[in-house]
């Protein structure tokens, strides 16, 4: 029996919203560069709305208990025998498709909040005796437990990240059980916290790999230009394994390029190379370079692009000359099945509507998306901003919270350190400013300088005004430690008219590029009105019209992303035949079809682009 200090404590561990280490302390850099057998498909569930597959009925841990082997595996017998009392079992349960999200494949779990046990069975021989095998996922929302054989492997906090587990010693031939535990319940300490204006999918959201590697592999590497130069490419290789200290070689081919490296006593080999000429990545060019970094047996083979991004004065600077960024806001939703977006078909979808509407940059809010998104950019010549889901108003003063968004952070940046059409980490959208919530941010950003140094920091700030009705202010502490100022504003839908637009005149005190991370308003496609009915198509054609003309007279702007491309699900939003849980912000509607705002927007970029500011 458990002491009642031993209870107390565990009971502060449980509740405490602590952070539990997870990925075995590292992610698997290009998983699909790799050896691997995908385990998406159809997994049979159990919806748990008590967790009587996590806890015992004195709401203690299975995991915390005598028995450590029941909990889930309780639920992965099959009734044999008559006599023993069998209340819950994979067997006899339904499917769900993985990756995907349970609101929008079951109907009686659209609203759905809690826990979804998910069971695969597999078989698996490796390829060599000595190889290792590690079961790795794309992203779960929002909290994972997971088990292999009845064996707990781990447990992972936050749901756009990716995570993976090694598994080499549990793998049998046939009839592996592999075992999800999947919570999307919104919590005040967590990263976002209970407040969003986003569908709270629930699920296994993204791609089930296993992936099989040599003992030693190349778990991660960095293959960039050299901030401040422009024919130095640099970066390491990190090795895991008992022969940490090798040598590994990484080549470009097509540049003629080649260097060993000798790594150190923790696997990593730091490399530059100078190539003469290189064809720099950028929209109109989206050049990708193969890339082939190898040690022993194992080769690892990217594409990769070459390109410089940095500020100079109010200026942003793409291979040394200026740009203007001409984005839109993306959700990482599929309006069209009204469900997560988590394909390559998804991203081709999304991204081809940007295209369209002659963007050049996209916003992927407000949270990491998909990595389909981020490598289909890179072939398709688009930049991109990824941002980190601290949103709105979390716990500023909770030690736990903010170590939960450092390591998304830091997951993100791993995952897409390589990607040529990233070119800003968002620390934050829309918070509230205080001196806990600026330190917050800042310790953010060194982190996020600290692991990635190449590319522009910045967040979406608020805006104020003061004594003068026509005057809005952008002043915040924490745009002194940002590369651009990014704020949102809604002039015209929640701040007045669209007529406002007119009048207003602009204070930003900041020698920096400007851009405008949000403004937008709600239509509803098919609605028709004059420029004054609310949710008309007609109203959003004449705010966007505005808005543009009035934003172009801020003399450091260098860019905009609106809200948004595709109308997307919010709860909050649930005006009865306007918005039915729809935000309505989209220039595209749910069912694909564009409204007016789109050609407004789509016009105002391409006399942006005729002008030469690409």
């Amino acid at each position: 029996m458990k002491t009642f200090k031993q209870l107390i404590t565990l009971f502060f561990v449980l509740f405490s919203g602590q952070v539990f280490s997870a990925n075995n302390g590292f992610i698997i850099q290009n998983v699909s560069g790799r050896n691997t057998q995908s385990l998406n498909g159809k997994w049979n569930y159990i919806v748990d709305p008590y967790e009587n597959g996590f806890y015992n009925y004195r709401l203690i841990p299975f995991d915390e208990t005598e028995n450590p082997g029941n909990g889930a595996f309780f639920m992965d017998k099959k009734q044999t025998d008559k006599s023993e009392l069998i209340e819950y079992s994979f067997y006899d349960s339904p499917t769900l498709n993985v990756p995907g999200d349970w609101n929008s494949q079951e109907e009686k779990l659209f609203y759905y909040e809690g826990t979804v046990w998910y069971r695969r069975l597999f078989g698996y021989k490796k390829m060599a005796k000595n190889n290792r095998v590690f079961v790795h996922f794309g992203a779960a929302n929002y909290e994972s437990h997971v088990y292999l054989n009845g064996k707990k492997l781990g447990k992972h906090i936050g749901g756009f990240t990716p995570f993976n587990y090694e598994i080499t010693d549990l793998l049998k031939d046939e009839g592996n059980s592999l075992v999800v535990k999947v919570d999307n319940k919104r919590k005040k300490e967590a990263v976002p916290t209970v407040n969003t204006d986003w569908w709270n999918y629930g699920g296994i959201t993204r791609d089930v790999n296993l992936v099989e590697v040599p003992e030693t592999f190349i778990q991660d590497y960095s293959v960039q230009l050299k901030k401040g130069g422009k024919n130095e490419i640099a970066g390491f290789v990190q090795l895991n394994g008992s022969a940490k200290n090798a040598t590994v070689k990484i080549t470009i081919p097509e540049l003629k390029l080649t260097v060993d490296a000798k790594a150190d006593s923790t696997g990593k080999a730091e490399f530059s190379l100078k190539a003469k000429k290189i064809d720099y990545w950028c929209p109109e060019n989206p050049k990708l370079y193969a890339v082939e970094i190898s040690n022993n047996d194992n080769t690892i083979t990217d594409k990769i692009g070459f390109r410089t991004i940095e500020t100079k004065g109010t200026d942003i600077l793409l291979n040394g000359k200026s740009i203007f960024l001409r984005g839109i806001c993306i959700h990482e939703e599929n309006a069209l099945r009204g469900g997560r977006a988590y394909s390559m078909s998804d991203a081709q979808m999304l991204l081809n509507s940007a295209k369209e509407l002659n963007c050049n940059y996209v916003r992927l809010a407000h949270y990491p998306h998909s990595e389909n998104m981020v490598k289909l950019a890179d072939e398709m010549g688009i930049l991109v901003w990824e941002e980190n889901p601290v949103y709105w108003t979390i716990q500023w003063n909770n030690p736990e919270t903010y170590e939960n968004a450092k390591q998304q952070l830091t997951d993100v940046i791993t995952r897409d350190k390589n990607r040529a059409s990233v070119i800003i980490w968002s620390m934050a959208n829309e918070t509230p400013v205080s001196e806990v919530r600026t330190n917050f941010l800042k310790n953010l950003a060194a982190v996020a300088r600290n692991l990635d140094g190449t590319r522009l920091i910045s967040a979406a700030l608020e805006i104020h005004s003061e004594k003068d009705p026509n005057e809005r202010i952008v002043q915040d502490p924490f745009a002194e430690y940002v590369d651009i100022v990014n704020f949102n504003q809604y002039i015209g839908w929640y701040d007045g008219l669209p007529e406002l637009c007119d009048k207003v005149k602009w204070t930003i005190k900041y020698d920096k590029p400007v851009m405008i991370s949000e403004f937008g308003g709600s239509a509803l496609q098919g609605k028709h009105g004059d420029a004054l009915t609310r949710f008309s198509e007609e109203f959003q054609e004449d705010l966007y019209d505005r808005t543009l003309k009035m934003l172009s007279k801020i003399p450091q702007f260098r860019g905009v992303s609106p809200w948004i491309l595709y109308d997307f699900r919010s709860p909050r939003r649930m005006l009865p035949n306007v918005q039915d849980g729809w935000n309505r912000k989209g220039v595209i509607g749910e069912n694909g079809t564009k409204k007016k705002a789109f050609f407004v927007l789509k016009n105002f970029y391409n006399e942006m682009e005729k002008k030469g500011l690409k």
